[in-house]
């Protein structure tokens, strides 16, 4: 008996990332071994499913148990497991924990760190164990998300209106002292500047996150957003003897919110602004490439270091936070240009290298339906007057061409059609 059961079992998990939805057909001999009924039931739990019987030898296991490397030939491998089957066979109860349990083989994962399992484990009859496995992984890495974001919040709030608090009692004991009263009232008209852009972003990318979808998304010109994006960002580029260069194929349109594109578009132009040295250039060029609508924008700043790279969209990251505070950021700019892309079908990525600047690419799809007067955007139209200014754009949002001194070389803007000097 216990060899026919043996090989039963081998039988099974040699088949064992297809037991589990063939374990109520009757087409594998495994499915004999289990309790009346049990693999119709399994064959349709989302759960990853694990059986055991007697000996711990497995009978019946959802591919995933695999993948997880939970299982291994016909023998569970996982110590904790292993332990509440013990415990829930000599006590006869149902037992149910979260582990955090390492990668198996396929790595289902997104990276090196241990998945978190919900294992629950119960008598399935007088001789077979059954284990319930769901992955909480991602559950887990929300909540934390979630957990951080109001942390941080707290924290950045906290820092200016700890710093109004101050400067109201600062005007309070210098209210004899006119000079001092407008030197402390200027400082505060500063912090609540800061603290108006920090309760802004976060609305906008509270907001952002929330929506599956665009609200009464429109035909979008490419060109308003990049004028209405430059334009806000035009008096502080002056203020540091910053020239913006800005050519736009003509014709481009997408289908979104402009608003949001604005602020996009503008989040970024301020950063290639705020952290370029003065006097040197920062390009804003938009065009066409295929069925996408490409909007770069590089500058002659100082770069971001390699490491640094896969963090600077995330919430509230600043590689340079003194620099940040001072320049006004609020930590969230990039993480509202990620949102801002992926609500509208698209993609930013960045191009740097410590010393020779930043660009970064928007690439959102190409609106080519009816727009809003009922007429059609010429799919033909591929700006090919502005061929010449514009052919570099696309290779430098990988590997831009480089001046002398090994920097992203911006191309002078001319006055061909469809280009605008700011």
């Amino acid at each position: 008996m216990s060899r026919r059961r043996g090989a039963a079992a081998g039988a099974g998990v040699s088949r064992s990332d297809d037991v589990a939805t063939d374990a109520g057909s009757g087409a594998d001999p495994v499915s004999r071994t289990l309790p009346p009924g049990a693999g119709a039931v399994l064959s349709v739990l989302s759960s990853t499913t694990i059986v055991v019987d007697p000996s711990d030898l497995v009978l019946s296991a959802s591919p995933s148990a695999s993948a997880y490397g939970l299982v291994r030939r016909n023998v569970l491998v996982h110590d904790e497991i292993k332990r509440l089957v013990r415990e829930v066979r000599e006590q006869r109860v149902i037992r149910e924990e979260t582990l955090r349990i390492g990668r198996g083989l396929s790595e289902p994962g997104d990276d090196g760190e241990p998945l978190v399992m919900v294992v629950r484990v119960a008598p399935l009859d007088e001789h077979h164990v059954v284990i319930l496995i769901q992955d909480r992984t991602h559950e887990q890495r929300v909540e934390q998300v979630r957990r951080d974001f109001v942390a941080n919040v707290g924290h950045e709030l906290k820092t200016p209106v700890g710093g109004l608090s101050l400067l109201a009692e600062a005007v309070l004991d210098a209210k004899d002292d006119p000079a001092a009263v407008e030197r402390f009232a200027s400082r505060m008209q500063v912090e609540s500047r800061r603290l108006g852009r920090l309760v802004t972003d976060i609305v906008d990318l509270t907001r952002l996150q929330a929506a599956d979808s665009l609200h009464e998304p429109r035909r979008v010109d490419i060109a308003t957003v990049v004028r209405e994006a430059v334009d806000s960002t035009a008096v502080a580029a002056e203020s540091r003897d910053i020239a913006i260069d800005t050519v736009v194929e003509p014709g481009l349109t997408t289908f979104g919110d402009e608003d949001l594109l604005v602020t996009a578009v503008r989040n970024l132009v301020s950063n290639a602004v705020n952290y370029s040295e003065p006097g040197t250039r920062v390009a804003v060029r938009a065009a066409r490439r295929g069925e996408t609508v490409e909007v770069v924008v590089a500058d002659h700043g100082r770069g971001i270091p390699l490491a640094e790279q896969d963090r600077i969209f995330e919430r509230f990251y600043r590689i340079d936070p003194a620099r940040s505070r001072a320049t006004g950021g609020t930590g969230l700019g990039l993480a509202i240009v990620k949102h801002v892309c992926s609500t509208h079908g698209g993609t930013v990525s960045v191009w740097s290298q410590e010393g020779k600047g930043a660009t970064f690419t928007i690439r959102l799809p190409l609106h080519t339906g009816p727009d809003d007067d009922g007429g059609e955007v010429d799919p033909e139209d591929d700006g090919s007057a502005e061929s010449a200014d514009l052919g570099t754009i696309s290779r430098a949002a990988r590997n831009p061409p480089t001046d002398a001194r090994g920097r992203p070389e911006i191309p002078s803007t001319t006055s061909d059609q469809g280009a605008r000097t700011a």
